[in-house]
């Protein structure tokens, strides 16, 4: 057995089956306190017993943190994108659809994911360090002697308070985008602004945008979903903290992405594409 062993760590399948494992472990305790979050948020908002002192606070936290910062991106996201089709549509000759692919390509992928990478890195940091320094404080602790459920009066105010906030931010970094990528397109001549509008109404749909609302959501509850879980399962002071907050960052950006994959695609195999 013990041949074994050393036989394993030397070819480096022992360590590689002990991450595969923490990987799943993660991945079911993830599951676990996302259904718990759910479960008690529901069932609190249903018995008028919900804290919305907290999510107010939290709401409140999460808005100031992550507003200026999320403006800050999209503007010079708007400009990226408005600078790259332009020069694609000049060159090919369809700076008329210009507005439809720069307002379509904000609304469906870009307003989500700034918001979610705005969330994850600003707002869940902040959840993941606060709830770990309870956590090695002993406080999550002594909520349980007395009874308490952290998720109930910790984790799921904090989840409903980041969907709301990631609907809002959504919407305000689409705005921000799409009048940046309007100024630049229509201020330097290269269409006139009833072309770019009428380009991107006739090929936007409805769906659009309840498509980055939906991402919203999903992306906003896997950030805090993940902060919270590392923030109360951290452990060996303030490093151990750190280490959690860094985990927490890495690993919502991580499934972010795939959560963007999946969506996008079921909603082009889903919703049919069409022209007004």
């Amino acid at each position: 057995m013990s041949v074994t062993r050393s036989g394993l760590a030397r070819s480096g399948l022992g360590p590689a089956s002990g991450r595969f494992r923490d990987g799943i472990v993660t991945s079911g305790k993830l599951v676990v306190l996302a259904v718990e979050a759910t479960k008690a948020a529901t069932t609190d908002i249903v018995m008028r017993r919900f804290s919305w002192s907290e999510f107010l606070l939290q709401a409140w936290f999460m808005t100031r943190v992550s507003l200026l910062p999320t403006i800050l991106v999209a503007i010079p996201f708007g400009v990226i994108t408005s600078v790259q089709i332009g020069a694609v549509a000049n060159q090919i000759g369809a700076t008329s659809f210009s507005g439809a692919v720069n307002g379509i390509g904000v609304l469906r992928q870009g307003a989500p994911l700034v918001t979610s990478l705005m969330i994850a890195g600003a707002v869940g940091s902040a959840i993941c360090s606060d709830l770990g320094a309870r956590q090695v404080r002993e406080e999550i602790d002594a909520l349980r002697v007395m009874g308490i459920s952290p998720v109930q009066r910790l984790v799921a105010p904090r989840v409903v308070a980041a969907l709301v906030v990631s609907v809002m931010l959504t919407v305000i970094v689409a705005m921000t985008a799409m009048v940046t990528a309007f100024i630049l397109n229509v201020g330097g001549g290269t269409i006139s602004s009833g072309a770019y509008l009428e380009s991107f109404v006739s090929f936007s749909q409805p769906t659009d945008l309840f498509l980055a609302e939906f991402k919203a959501l999903v992306f906003g509850f896997i950030a805090t979903i993940v902060a919270a879980h590392k923030g109360l399962s951290a452990s060996g002071g303030p490093k151990g903290v750190a280490d959690a907050v860094n985990q927490s960052v890495v690993l919502s950006v991580i499934l972010l992405a795939f959560a963007n994959v999946a969506i996008t695609q079921a909603y082009v195999m889903l919703v049919p594409q069409s022209v007004a």
